[in-house]
């Protein structure tokens, strides 16, 4: 595929060999590193070859070697990973192992994403309590009260997954020390304003706004860890507000509880990876041309 970089700061002179200052050159070797939020569980096709891992070859790092037209690609993500996975093995379904996501790693590799940090916090959990306390307390806010009555449990969470995060960016620069690192964030999954869509999507009405915060917070801390790093951050909230799981389908690019298109509980549909692919690519700075 032919690719054209985006041309960014060209007032700067020329450099040596003709590249204009402030210009990328185009990738060549992607590896994509993260969780299921990745790899696509559900997401059509499955590959045959990523198991436990649940990859699809329809998620966004597959989309978006694709549309950059690397010359060599590694998926090692893999559902439930948590950056204690980037650096250790990963126990999977049926007594299986899933090694070390940074073994995809070495010094030619010059592009990354990074997807990682809900696993760490325990937000399918958490979804999942409050998913169960909806069915008993619809209105009202009890999942809240069940992470805030001995202080604010989730809060702590996620401050301490902002070292984790930013430990891992580190240690892919010393991995690879030419690839751009792309740290991306997670999509909207609750309506970005309002009171939800209870029974279809069970979350009692006073715990929606405090979801929503959750997540917030999770990305404004992934935002922060890879300024920190030295990462580039890429938001693929904005982009999806309107998206949201209480959409109709066709219009959801984040399935429900009861997912109505072919992918995981409460993780991207195929639209979902097609929007976060778009937000990659122009983070990148490389677009196709036809």
């Amino acid at each position: 595929m032919v690719v054209v970089v985006l041309l960014v700061g060209l007032a700067g002179p020329a450099l040596a060999g003709g590249r204009a200052a402030g210009v990328e050159a185009a990738p060549h070797d992607y590896v994509a590193l993260g969780d299921s939020y990745t790899s696509g569980p559900g997401v059509p096709n499955q590959t045959v070859e990523s198991g436990g891992c649940r990859r699809s070859d329809h998620n966004y790092p597959h989309l978006v070697a694709d549309a950059l037209g690397v010359d060599r690609f590694t998926d090692a993500s893999c559902a439930g990973a948590t950056t204690a996975h980037m650096t250790a093995p990963q126990p999977l379904p049926g007594g299986l192992t899933n090694g070390p996501q940074f073994d995809a790693l070495d010094p030619d590799v010059d592009l990354v994403t990074l997807g990682i940090g809900g696993n760490d916090i325990g937000f399918a959990s958490i979804a999942v309590t409050c998913a169960g306390f909806s069915v008993v307390f619809p209105i009202g806010a009890p999942c809240r009260h069940h992470y805030t009555r001995h202080g604010d449990e989730v809060g702590r969470r996620i401050d301490a997954t902002r070292p984790k995060v930013a430990a891992v960016v580190t240690a892919i620069r010393e991995r690879a020390p030419a690839a751009r690192i792309l740290v991306v964030g997670y999509p909207v999954i609750l309506p970005d304003e309002g009171w939800g869509c209870w029974p279809f999507m069970p979350i009692a009405v006073g715990d929606v706004a405090w979801l929503r915060g959750v997540e917030a917070r999770l990305n404004a801390t992934l935002a922060d860890a890879a300024a920190t790093a030295g990462a580039v951050f890429v938001d693929t909230y904005t982009s999806s507000i309107d998206h949201d799981a209480c959409r109709l389908p066709g219009r959801k690019w984040v399935e429900g509880f009861v997912p109505t298109s072919p992918a995981s509980a409460v993780h991207p549909n195929a639209l979902g990876h097609a929007n976060v692919a778009r937000q990659v690519v122009a983070a990148v700075g490389v677009v196709p041309v036809s």
